[in-house]
């Protein structure tokens, strides 16, 4: 949890820097993507924001979309930039040496490095040291985040020239909602998975969508031991329990802000792909260009894609917390605040949704409560 530095914080002598940088108050989404997108060929979409076009698209290279979450668009396209020196390094998160299910930020700034940081981490996620870290350094640089990183570092641009000047831009994250460290608690104990076994971990990997892969030694029969399952299947009945109820006030799906977003699609016929496919939303006429070369350059491959198509394959996370945030308006509670309209009336359907989800994040919160989330988890969808 954050914790405020009473001696060095000047926030009582008028500086409110974090609190005028924090995403968690206010988003003005519109008035950012207005002055950050703004081509004469931007096109807007209610669900989509501003963007320049759509695509469906994988990593040539088998082994980077294999194991990647769905195709490895993202890190070849950071790989394939570091390359053509066009950036100098880029900001992404991997699985912490000191303690394999935390995760840690870092600046990348080789192939290697790249790759150590593929595929999802579903877990908190603290970018906090990357302004001062880039600004240590010479050069551009990339940002991999979620939408609502992505919301408190375009904030802060206007308050820090010299942090401004050295961002090439923001690679985003498609994000229906945070998830706990709880998530992997559980996962582990419902799996009897014991941590300290472990040799291998990943959320995802092997494949389009890919499965929860576990490896290590068993300390009892001292052999090797394997889990694997796909994603669908352990992650999606539990997407509610561990999501922090902040999420639900969020109604950026497409990570809006970003100069390139990357996600799944989850529609036919890209779901029966078995290696990897991404959906990629493009925002920046510079980062369209280069996408363009790096596939030209044969080490990715894209296709338009139609926006209909793309909006149909993902969760439809600003027509729900849509509803989620009239709701805790209603409540009473602090809500963020947005230069976009909120559309959609409250239902009964909504108000069912609501508390049932207020329900299922209290029982994560608390392990005594875990032997519901059995009685009250979603079943799988079929594939």
């Amino acid at each position: 949890m954050p914790v405020v530095s009473e001696a060095t914080c000047t926030n009582k002598k008028g500086c409110r820097r974090c609190f005028d940088a924090c995403p968690g108050h206010s988003v003005p989404l519109n008035e950012i993507a207005k002055n950050c997108f703004n081509s004469h060929e931007t096109k807007t979409d209610e669900k989509i924001g501003r963007y320049l076009g759509c695509f469906t698209g994988y990593s040539t290279d088998y082994d980077i979309r294999y194991h990647c979450a769905s195709g490895g668009m993202l890190s070849q396209f950071l790989i394939w930039l570091l390359e053509k020196k066009h950036i100098d390094g880029a900001v992404v998160t991997k699985f912490s040496r000191e303690n394999e299910l935390l995760v840690e930020s870092f600046v990348a700034t080789t192939k290697e490095e790249i790759l150590s940081a593929k595929s999802s981490k579903y877990s908190p996620v603290t970018l906090n040291h990357a302004i001062q870290n880039i600004k240590s350094r010479e050069g551009k640089y990339i940002i991999v985040g979620l939408p609502c990183h992505i919301h408190g570092f375009r904030k802060y641009e206007k308050m820090d020239g010299k942090f401004c000047e050295k961002i090439a831009g923001y690679f985003g994250l498609y994000c229906s909602g945070g998830r706990t460290f709880y998530l992997t608690e559980y996962i582990f104990k419902e799996r009897n998975i014991i941590k300290k076994e472990l040799a291998y971990f990943a959320y995802r990997d092997e494949g389009c969508l890919g499965s929860l892969v576990a490896g290590g030694i068993s300390g009892t029969t001292l052999k090797p031991f394997r889990v694997a399952e796909r994603f669908q299947q352990y992650y999606h009945p539990l997407r509610s329990f561990f999501k922090p109820r902040r999420c639900l006030q969020c109604i950026d799906h497409f990570a809006e802000l970003a100069d390139i977003s990357f996600g799944d699609i989850h529609i036919e016929p890209y779901s029966q792909d078995t290696v990897g496919v991404n959906s990629v939303i493009v925002r920046n006429p510079q980062f369209l260009k280069w996408l363009h070369e790096a596939s030209a350059d044969g080490c990715m491959e894209i296709k338009p894609l139609e926006e209909q198509k793309l909006i149909e394959s993902q969760f439809q996370k600003r027509q729900k917390n849509t509803l989620f945030l009239k709701l805790e308006k209603l409540c009473r509670r602090k809500t963020p605040q947005y230069d976009v309209e909120l559309k959609n009336k409250i239902t009964v359907k909504s108000i069912f949704s609501y508390f049932f989800t207020l329900t299922q994040i209290f029982i994560g919160k608390h392990k005594i409560l875990w032997f519901m989330i059995f009685l009250l988890k979603k079943k799988p969808p079929i594939e």
